[in-house]
C-alpha cells in the first residue's frame, strides 16, 4: 500500500509526529529501531514540559505508549526496523512524486516523508570513558547537571554546546573546569567572554583529555597540557564529566536524496521544517536548527505535520 505519510524515527520528534498525524487522520507508517532518544540514558529530565521530572527510560516509554494509543488502524509502527535509502518512487502504479523508503526488512511507500531520525554524540574515545557512561560521565548538561550541584565538574569541547553547558553548570556547581584541546574556540566570542568571566569557571587551553579514573564513579579526569614542558599527565578531581565534542546526525540514508550540510546536517526551512526535496520535512538533531532538545525536536515536528497536511491535502 501507498502511505500518506512515513515518519522515520521514534524519539521525540518522531512519536510526537505519530500522534499528530494520528489525530489529522494521515495514513500513516514509523519506521524506527526503537524508542529511545539520546535522553533515554539520563537518570532525571527536569525540562520535558509538563512533568517535573522523569527518567530517559519512563521518558521513552511514554512517547511509545501515547503513539500506540492513537495509532488504531491509522498509524503502522514498524518497530526493530531500520532505514536504509530513501528514493523517489519510479514505478508507473504508484502516484507521482511519491517516495520508496528501504529498510533492512523490506520496502514502504509515501507521498511524503518527515525525516526525525536524530542524532547520536560523539563520543570520548579514551580509557575509563566507556566504563564510566553514566556514572559521572555524561553527555547532557540540561538533563543530568542538577544531579552535580556543589560539585566539581569538567566540561571538554571548545565549542557554543561546551560553554552553554558551562553556563548552565556554573548556576549550581561548585566549580566548573572548561578542557579545551586547542588555543583557539569555535564558541560565539560573546559566550565565552560571558562564561569565563564568572568566578565559578576556569578554562584550560591546550589540554587533552587521557584517562578517567573513578571507583564506583567518577572521581577524577587526566589530561596532557600540551603548553607545558613537563611530560607527566596532569590529574583533576572532579565527579562529574561532561563531553561536548559534537554530535553525529543520522542522516546517511537521505545523503542520495538531499543534500546535506558540511556536518552531514539536513538543511531546513524553519517556518515550516520543509526540506529542498518536495515533499520531504524533517525535524529535530537530524537538522540545521540552531537549538536541539527534546521540546524543541517535538515542536519541529508538529509544525512539520500542520504543513504536511496542508500539503496532502492541496494536492
Amino acid at each position: 500500500m501507498i502511505y500518506d505519510l512515513a515518519i522515520i524515527g521514534g524519539g521525540p520528534a518522531g512519536a510526537a509526529a505519530a500522534v499528530y498525524a494520528a489525530r489529522k487522520r494521515l495514513r500513516t507508517v514509523i519506521i524506527t529501531k526503537d524508542w529511545l532518544g539520546q535522553s533515554a540514558v539520563s537518570e532525571g529530565i527536569e525540562n520535558w514540559i509538563g512533568t517535573v521530572k522523569i527518567s530517559g527510560t519512563d521518558l521513552s516509554k511514554s512517547l511509545e505508549n501515547h503513539v500506540k494509543a492513537y495509532a488504531h488502524d491509522l498509524v503502522d509502527i514498524k518497530e526493530g526496523e531500520s532505514c536504509l535509502n530513501i528514493e523517489k518512487a519510479s514505478s508507473p502504479m504508484l502516484p507521482t512524486n511519491s517516495f520508496s523508503i528501504k529498510t533492512d526488512k523490506g520496502w514502504h511507500e509515501a507521498r511524503s516523508i518527515l525525516i526525525a531520525s536524530g542524532s547520536r554524540r560523539r563520543r570520548l574515545d579514551i580509557p575509563g570513558a566507556d566504563m564510566y557512561e553514566h556514572k559521572g560521565l555524561t553527555y547532557c548538561a540540561t538533563c543530568d547537571g542538577p544531579l552535580y550541584a556543589d560539585q566539581d565538574v569538567v566540561v571538554i569541547g571548545g565549542g557554543n554546546a561546551a560553554f552553554e553547558s558551562a553556563a548552565q553548570l556554573m548556576a549550581y556547581c561548585k566549580s566548573v573546569t572548561i578542557l579545551n584541546r586547542s588555543g583557539t574556540f569555535k564558541a560565539d566570542p560573546g559566550t565565552i567572554e560571558t562564561v569565563s568571566k564568572n568566578p565559578k569557571v576556569k578554562v584550560l587551553t591546550f589540554a587533552v583529555p587521557k584517562e578517567v579514573k573513578g571507583d564506583k564513579f567518577v572521581t577524577s579526569l587526566v589530561y596532557a597540557d600540551l603548553k607545558s614542558k613537563k611530560t607527566e599527565d596532569i590529574e583533576l578531581a572532579v565527579t562529574g564529566i561532561f563531553v561536548e565534542i559534537g554530535s553525529l546526525p543520522n542522516t546517511g540514508f537521505a545523503a542520495t536524496l538531499i543534500k546535506l550540510d558540511e556536518f552531514n546536517r539536513i538543511p531546513v526551512d524553519a517556518k515550516n521544517q520543509q526540506t529542498v526535496v518536495s515533499g520531504i520535512w524533517a525535524a529535530g538533531d537530524c537538522t540545521d536548527g540552531l537549538y536541539h532538545q527534546n521540546n524543541i525536536a517535538a515542536g519541529d515536528a508538529v509544525k512539520a505535520i500542520e504543513d504536511i497536511y496542508s500539503y496532502l491535502k492541496a494536492k
